[in-house]
Parts: C-alpha cells; sequence; structure tokens
C-alpha cells in the first residue's frame, strides 16, 4: 500500500461555533459559524490515565493500563480577529445571557448570581456552544464538542498592529464526553463575517479610565474571566455546569502621558473605599448595538507605570468594581 501524497496548510482547518439549545445534545438547527481564527490550536483532551506498575513486576502490564475520559474536563483555546456574529456568541456565553435577550449590548450585573446548567435544561440558547475544529480532510476527522462554555475572554488592539482591530482570544471548557472525534457532518453555514471593529472608532470624550476622558489610547487588552465548576459524574460526562466563583474584569491600557493623566500615580496611591471612576471607551455616552465598546460604570486602578518609548506612556490596570443592582461590565458589538 502506497503513502499519500496530500498534505493540508495549517489555514485550511477552521472552527465552527453554534448556539446550543439544549444540554447533552449537540447543536443541530441553529447556524454553525465560521471563527476568523489566527491558527488552529490542539484541544486538551485530558482523559484520566493509570500508569502505575503492579506490585510483583518491574513493567506495565496490558491488564494495569486503566483510562477514563468520561471524567475529563476537555479544554479548548481559540484565537483571532473579532467578528460581529461570534464576539456575539462568545459575550453572550460568558456573560450568561440567554440567547432570546441578544441586543448587542451583553451586561453583567453587580448583584448577579450563581448560574447553573445542567441535565435536564431544554432551553439553553445562548449559555450553552456547540464547537467544531473542521479538518482540511473532510471526511472523518473534524472534532465535535458539546455543552461547552466560555471560562475566558480577552478583547485586545494596537493602534500600531493592524489598524487598532480589535482581536480576541478565548479559553473554552466542557465536562461532557466528546462528541465526535472523526465527524464530517458539519457544514458552514456562516462564513466569516467582514463586519469587524477598531479602535479609531472610538471618540475623545469617551476615552476614559477612572472617570478621566479625553485620553490617547495606544493599546487595551481586556480580560474576562467566568470560570466553570462541573458535578455529578455520569456516563456522559458531568451532569451539571456551575458558576459560582468571583466573575472578574479587568483592562490594561496604555496611554499617553499628558496632563489628563500626570496624576494617575497620586490616584493608584490615594485611593479609597468608595473613590471609584467609570472606564468607558466608547464612541458615544451609552453603549450600543453594532458599535465595540467597554463599560465599566465603577473602576479602580490596580497599576500605573511608565512606558518608555518614542514618547513617553503610561501603563494602566483597572478593575471593575460592583454597586448594588448597576452592571459591573457591558460591552457592545
Amino acid at each position: 500500500m502506497s503513502i499519500s501524497t496530500a498534505s493540508y496548510s495549517p489555514k485550511e482547518f477552521q472552527v465552527l461555533i453554534a448556539e446550543q439549545d439544549a444540554f447533552g445534545t449537540m447543536e443541530g438547527s441553529n447556524d454553525y459559524h465560521a471563527m476568523d481564527v489566527d491558527s488552529i490550536g490542539s484541544p486538551s483532551l485530558n482523559p484520566t490515565q493509570a500508569l502505575d506498575v503492579r506490585t510483583g513486576g518491574r513493567t506495565l502490564l496490558v491488564d494495569d493500563f486503566f483510562q477514563d475520559s468520561k471524567s475529563a474536563i476537555k479544554e479548548l483555546s481559540v484565537s483571532g480577529t473579532a467578528t460581529t456574529e461570534v464576539l456575539d456568541m462568545l459575550l453572550e456565553n460568558i456573560m450568561g445571557e440567554a440567547e432570546t435577550s441578544a441586543s448587542g449590548v451583553y451586561t453583567f450585573a453587580s448583584n448577579a448570581v450563581t448560574q447553573n446548567v445542567g441535565v435536564g435544561d431544554s432551553s439553553q440558547g445562548g449559555t450553552l456552544i456547540s464547537l467544531v475544529i473542521k479538518s482540511a480532510f473532510g471526511t472523518n476527522a473534524d472534532l465535535s464538542f458539546k455543552d461547552c462554555v466560555v471560562t475566558s475572554l480577552n478583547l485586545s488592539g494596537d493602534t500600531s498592529t493592524e489598524g487598532g482591530r480589535v482581536k480576541f482570544s478565548c479559553t473554552i471548557k466542557t465536562g461532557s464526553v466528546v462528541e465526535d472525534l472523526t465527524d464530517a457532518t458539519t457544514t458552514v453555514n456562516t462564513a466569516i463575517s467582514a463586519n469587524k471593529y477598531v479602535m479609531s472608532s472610538w471618540v475623545a470624550g469617551y476615552r476614559q479610565l477612572v472617570g478621566v476622558n479625553n485620553l490617547v489610547v495606544q493599546s487595551f487588552s481586556l480580560n474576562i474571566e467566568n470560570d466553570a465548576s462541573f458535578a455529578g459524574l455520569v456516563a456522559t460526562g458531568y451532569e451539571l455546569v456551575s458558576r459560582a466563583g468571583e466573575f472578574s474584569a479587568t483592562l490594561d491600557s496604555t496611554i499617553k502621558y499628558d496632563d489628563k493623566c500626570e496624576d494617575f500615580f497620586e490616584k493608584l496611591n490615594n485611593q479609597t473605599t468608595g473613590s471609584t471612576g467609570a472606564t468607558l471607551l466608547n464612541h458615544q455616552a451609552g453603549m450600543a448595538d453594532a458599535n465595540f465598546g467597554i463599560s465599566m460604570p465603577n473602576s479602580m486602578l490596580t497599576n500605573v507605570s511608565f512606558n518608555e518609548g518614542d514618547i513617553m506612556m503610561l501603563d494602566v490596570s483597572v478593575k471593575a468594581l460592583g454597586s448594588g443592582s448597576t452592571a459591573l461590565l457591558e460591552v457592545a458589538c
């Protein structure tokens, strides 16, 4: 039998995602959207393996080997360019919003409670994702995962890289058994969108950190963390996904050092309980659909440092704070 002469470029592979309607069932009706990814990373399948040598011998025997895939937490990392349809799904998922409430403005409230998804929940649109790594090979090679949740999402941009185009990277986890590692039936319903976002849409009056506006922003990096815990091991994997830990939103930014921010070292040093300011990067005062923007109604400084370049810059880090029933974080796209 001769060898195969076929070779494939890494750029021929795709990542597809769809909003999943029911726990335990790979999405079959909602559109699968192609993500504009920079590269395809290998999923971490994390099977449990026991490779201990039994007493009475010096080698691992065939009968000694044990493996279990039901208790494994599968993890995938994806990065690329933020497009409207895909970013909608990622934000909807990590913010815990239902599919029917999607408005292009995604909010996590200060008084949010524990979120649970599990077996028996028949309508979970938006809170779960089905994901497929589509192989260039075409047959018996697609990797399909169900019951996925976004646990970490980073949105970033740099005016010196791709004109400040907004990029994303995310970590996705699932506690369910893998749907299929030899699947080839999933098709792309919606190709990569041309709707992308750039930092140049933000205007001076709404480039604001901790209450100080009219800042000149060179780069930003928004980090959203909403980890998931998996419980109740059954034959299909874990039967419950819970988000009970801290929902964290932090923003790192590089800004021009000038009279607008020269007192940021003092602000950092003299912060007190309740002395917070709003952080806003947007084209107007309020968040709006189809316009990329970030709003933290209450935020505090966590770091200020010099960044020496052709001109003096400041690296500034802030963290979103809750206040009653107001929003902790809003992101529009």
